[in-house]
């Protein structure tokens, strides 16, 4: 008897102190396991760049709430921004130099296998509804071929402090975080998509100047508070301010940009706009009125820029995009705004750049920032930041931007007292 106690008592010490032992080889096997992939291509079947066809990126504005993506495509032989309108796009170095990143990606450090420190490397997929955190989202890009194969996907969070060069990333729909050598960092900015000088003029290449500050009088149909300042290389009226002008015409980005209805640009082609209930809604809407001789107008005032190549630009300036609000502060001079271009010939040489430029501005409405806007119009910029934000009252009853007095949506007879430009 007394030897099957000292048989129970080894065995119990026995197992006593296997556990011990499988207790402190536990955490070994861990950071084993979190090391096990090190060194590994993050995208092993993704060997040749010349197949990415689009590339998809989506950043998270955490001011807003929301996810903002941006996508492009190279449709017949064109790279296209399909999450903007089919824009075109400047894509193809952009995209090659992301592919050529990711190609030969690796795991370099696992650095946690935590759901829960997501947040703290900025690694949570900008597209994961469930997740209830607003902070701590990265930034989730996709590339994909021809046929919409994905070859790559990544969700890249914060940099790396005190590593220049390295990110924390993950792999959608994966716990582990890495931190890895890499200078792949997409924009989701529209802006860093297009092409950096949209009127394609130089600074040196403009003559002349004219800055028409008035307002419209949409009751009575007449322009009020009219100024018009003209500014002439050459001439003492060529100041600072005629400098600035020119060199943020020969730098400008469109922050934005929205399709114009078919119908109105076809006409803005031929040169010719006519009256419709579409044609007249969409210029209202942003900010556009047409006079009964056929002249437009804009709320904000316009600038004529006249090249020493014969070529005339007319920037009008329209009501402020709504989806971009400045802050209360900052005034209405800082808001994002619309831009209507339009361009004629007053050489005949300067015929063929005029229809380039015409078929390139025919199909848009453009959104500057407000930076720009004050750069390009200092007159009307410098009224708005001294006015109280404007608020547009529309008539019970009319969609936003119907012109009062539009029954039964037939198309609107502009007032006969409607002024034309001088």
């Amino acid at each position: 008897m007394k030897s099957e106690w000292i048989r129970t008592g080894l065995f119990a010490a026995l197992a006593a102190a296997l556990a011990l032992v499988a207790a402190s080889f536990q955490p070994e096997s861990r950071r084993s396991e979190i090391f096990s992939d090190a060194g590994e291509l993050f995208f092993p079947n993704f060997r040749d760049v010349t197949k990415v066809n689009a590339i998809e990126v989506v950043d998270y504005d955490e001011a807003e709430a929301v996810a903002r993506p941006l996508k492009v495509e190279l449709r017949k032989g064109k790279y296209l921004l399909t999450s903007h309108a089919d824009y075109p796009a400047e894509a193809r170095e952009r995209i090659t130099r992301t592919a050529a990143a990711l190609v030969d990606l690796k795991k370099d450090a696992a650095v946690s296998d935590r759901i829960e420190d997501h947040a703290t490397y900025g690694v949570i997929d900008p597209l994961d509804a469930k997740n209830p955190s607003l902070t701590g989202r990265g930034k989730r890009v996709t590339l994909r071929d021809a046929g919409g194969t994905t070859l790559a996907e990544l969700v890249m969070g914060n940099p790396v402090k005190g590593k220049p060069g390295s990110r924390y990333v993950r792999l959608p729909g994966q716990k582990r975080t890495y931190a890895v050598a890499t200078d792949a960092d997409p924009s989701a900015q529209f802006a860093d998509w297009v092409e950096p000088n949209l009127l394609r003029v130089s600074a040196g290449e403009i003559a002349k100047l004219t800055l028409n500050s008035y307002q419209i009088d949409e009751q009575f149909g007449r322009l009020v508070n009219q100024q018009r300042t003209v500014m002439e290389r050459g001439t003492p009226s060529w100041d600072a301010k005629a400098q600035a002008i020119a060199a943020t015409m020969a730098s400008l980005r469109v922050v934005g940009a929205r399709a114009k209805p078919p119908q109105l640009a076809e006409q803005l082609k031929q040169k010719q706009l006519m009256l419709s209930l579409e044609t007249v809604m969409s210029l209202r809407q942003r900010g556009y009125f047409i006079t009964p001789s056929g002249s437009l107008l804009s709320n904000e005032g316009e600038l004529i820029a006249e090249t020493d190549k014969g070529v005339s630009y007319v920037l009008r300036f329209g009501e402020v995009v709504s989806e971009s609000p400045a802050a209360p502060s900052q005034g209405r001079a800082k808001e994002n705004r619309y831009l209507f271009v339009t361009v004629s010939a007053r050489k005949p040489e300067a015929e063929t750049a005029e229809k380039a430029l015409t078929a390139k501005f025919a199909d848009w409405y453009y959104v500057i920032s407000g930076a720009d806007f004050a750069k390009l119009h200092p007159v009307r910029a410098a009224q708005l930041s001294q006015a109280p934000p404007a608020v547009a009252a529309t008539p019970a009853g009319m969609p936003p931007g119907a012109p009062p007095g539009v029954p039964q949506g037939r198309p609107p007879v502009p007032p006969p007292a409607a002024p034309q430009r001088q």
